[in-house]
């Protein structure tokens, strides 16, 4: 199994992205990352996924996650020691969960992301760039990565 990763600077591109590779048939191999913000020092933080449920009474995302409700089984919000708020749906979201004290490199190398890119890839997180990562067989990952590229992807990998 290869991880293939792509960032997205905008809530749009990252959609495109995501329904580009449910149409080339990925579905649950799809996760998401980004970068939560947290509403006021002590205020509750909440993540809308548009025709999904509301996830966690807890915290708000730098830009609501609309359009991505297929992805919302397993999706949360997170709050990673040392970075802060963060969302994240699909597999990818419970690596992310148990990465405490590992921060989101950790979690990240725990997904398939190797450890020498995690720390670039949590800088990029925590710059607003979403993350869209796909788990592929060998034979699709250059079809899923093309995709990503397609859709507006910058940084597009295979790992």
């Amino acid at each position: 199994m290869k991880t293939i990763t792509g960032f997205f600077s905008s809530q749009g591109q990252a959609e495109r992205a995501i329904s580009e590779l449910r149409r080339i048939g990925f579905d649950k191999e799809i996760s998401m990352v980004a970068k939560g913000e947290e509403k006021g020092q002590e205020g509750p933080m909440t993540t809308n996924f548009t025709g999904g449920d509301g996830v966690a009474d807890g915290a708000v995302s730098g830009a609501t996650i609309g359009g991505l409700a297929g992805l919302a089984l397993g999706a949360g919000a997170l709050a990673i020691p040392g970075f802060g708020p963060l969302i994240a749906a699909g597999p990818i979201a419970a690596m992310l969960s148990g990465a405490a004290t590992g921060g989101v490199a950790g979690g990240l190398a725990d997904y398939g992301i190797p450890a020498a890119k995690g720390e670039e890839f949590e800088n990029r997180i925590r710059e607003g760039k979403m993350l869209v990562t796909v788990k592929s067989a060998d034979d699709k990952a250059e079809r899923a990565a093309q995709a990503l590229k397609e859709s507006g992807g910058d940084h597009v990998e295979i790992h």
